[in-house]
């Protein structure tokens, strides 16, 4: 029996967000960063990354990143990197994604911060193009697994929200209509069956009536 091969991984979509790092004669460490940004684009290709677009820091950021939905973003900042840190996080307020910096800027006062607000990956200094996929691979490790942490945590607040109305409405059958607890279940379970709904939201209704009733 052949086994048809596997298909290929689709290729990370990525966008770097960086500042103008064109040479204009006038700033002697804009070389410097210039090739050190070069390096860092040619080893995200060499490593079969998609570089989807190249966008500036500006009011239109969160627009952009919306409309190009890309599957990490990279922050490629040197003395503006506590700025565009700020553009970048809120640009992905709504739509969570993996951030990573590089930066040679050794001033690391402000990466507990950046952290916190968001971002996967911090790396200062010493960027070389065999360091790019090891580092991306565990940035989107990190970011998901943070995201299944998000998502369980979210699930258990709304399991224990859920169980509040559906205890808050068992106590208004009870003490309305003289049921047992388990009588009072079991009337609010047959109602969310006829009507094809949900127990909490069988539970949420009764609420709000016997509120607007008073």
């Amino acid at each position: 029996m052949n086994v048809p091969p596997a298909s290929p991984t689709p290729a990370l979509r990525i966008v770097i967000v960086a500042p103008d790092l064109a040479p204009d004669g006038t700033d002697p460490d804009a070389g410097t960063e210039a090739e050190r940004s070069r390096l860092l684009r040619i080893g995200l290709l060499e490593n079969g990354y998609n570089i989807v677009a190249v966008l500036p820091v500006d009011v239109f950021l969160p627009d952009r990143i919306a409309q190009i939905a890309p599957d990490m973003i990279i922050v490629d900042a040197e003395s503006q990197a506590r700025d565009t840190l700020e553009h970048v996080v809120m640009a992905t307020r709504d739509a969570r994604r993996p951030i990573v910096l590089f930066t040679e800027d050794e001033d690391t006062s402000h990466v507990p911060a950046a952290i916190a607000a968001g971002v996967t990956a911090y790396v200062v200094a010493g960027l070389g193009t065999d360091r790019v996929k090891p580092v991306l691979d565990v940035a989107m490790a990190r970011f998901q697994h943070e995201e299944s942490l998000r998502r369980e945590l979210a699930d258990a607040r709304t399991e224990l929200s859920d169980r509040k109305l559906i205890d808050r409405a068992k106590g208004l059958l009870t003490s309305r209509h003289g049921l047992s607890e388990e009588d009072a279940y079991a009337r609010l379970r047959k109602t969310a069956m006829d009507k094809g709904l949900k127990l909490v939201d069988v539970a949420q209704r009764l609420i709000d009536v016997s509120d607007l009733l008073g």
